[in-house]
């Protein structure tokens, strides 16, 4: 009788489920059927585009690459919820990251919008320069906004695709950063708005061809693999077993090396108390013959 209660709750889920593709099917596909993320990694940033930053000097996208890596963030600054969250979670990851904006890397954020102007962008700029630990670091946040073809070159050439809905006068989009290497190619994709700073740690080392980060940041490189599909870095068994063997012949070779100086010292110890006992043979047959 215990599994009635199951049953009914299966079939009225499975009638929720049939509704709802009926739903579907009858209004047609909505604005999130054109949103997503394609990642392009090793694809090439437009450094060509045109944008004006916060401060509504316009700029070539070039003009922030070529010595740091970059982390993108496309959102709109009118976002009534999720690009909040976005630039909430990355600002929050940053804090925990030892490496510094304007310093180690470049943040990039760019308004989908074509309709938002630099004044809104410094408001969202000065906000979350409020937010982030390390202070004096304006040079390394950039907001910027620009035409709707400068904004579509961007968000193609990073697989960013979003929707206008007209009914909401918002746009329906997924929610991710990138980043990119200095010479302009994307790297990493981060998805979701909560970034690991482990992992974005990772990201921003490998895209800077190992240019910034600690020796032991490239250790345990050898130990995490970035996957694609996650948009995370996760324990790589072949990078451990590599470094357990290394050690194992590190350690091996120092422990033939002490048996072998170990060795070479009794034979010497050997050597000298085989001499000594010829000396004293010598002295004792000395003696005998003397008497």
């Amino acid at each position: 009788m215990r599994l009635w209660p199951k049953i009914a709750l299966l079939i009225l889920i499975i009638a929720q489920v049939a509704v709802l593709n009926v739903q579907a099917q009858s209004t047609g596909p909505g604005p999130m059927a054109e949103v997503g993320i394609d990642q392009k990694l090793n694809g090439d940033i437009p450094l060509d585009a045109v944008f004006r930053d916060e401060n509504g000097q316009e700029h070539k996208l070039g003009d922030y690459f070529g010595k740091k890596p970059i982390i993108i963030a496309p959102v709109y600054y009118n976002c009534p919820m999720l690009c909040t969250l976005i630039l909430n979670g990355l600002v929050q990851s940053l804090n925990a990251v030892p490496f510094e904006a304007g310093k180690e890397f470049e943040v990039v954020a760019f308004s989908i919008d074509a309709r938002e102007k630099p004044e809104l962008a410094a408001k969202k700029k000065a906000s979350y320069l409020d937010h982030y630990s390390k202070k004096g670091t304006a040079a390394g946040w950039h907001f910027l906004t620009s035409d709707e073809a400068s904004i579509k070159r961007l968000t193609a050439a990073i697989g960013f695709r979003y929707k206008y809905d007209e009914k909401s006068d918002q746009f329906a989009h997924a929610s991710g950063i990138m980043v990119a290497t200095p010479q302009g190619k994307l790297a990493r994709y981060f998805y979701g708005i909560e970034y690991s700073p482990r992992d974005l740690r990772f990201g921003l080392v490998e895209a800077s061809e190992n240019k910034i980060g600690s020796p032991v940041d490239q250790i345990l490189l050898l130990c995490f693999h970035y996957d694609p599909a996650t948009g995370k870095y996760g324990p790589m068994v072949l990078g451990s077993l590599r470094i357990a063997a290394s050690i194992t012949v590190i350690a091996l070779a120092a422990f033939l090396f002490a048996m072998w100086k170990m060795e070479k010292r009794k034979k010497r110890e050997w050597q000298a108390m085989g001499a000594l006992d010829v000396i004293n043979g010598e002295s004792a047959q000395t003696v005998k013959n003397a008497r």
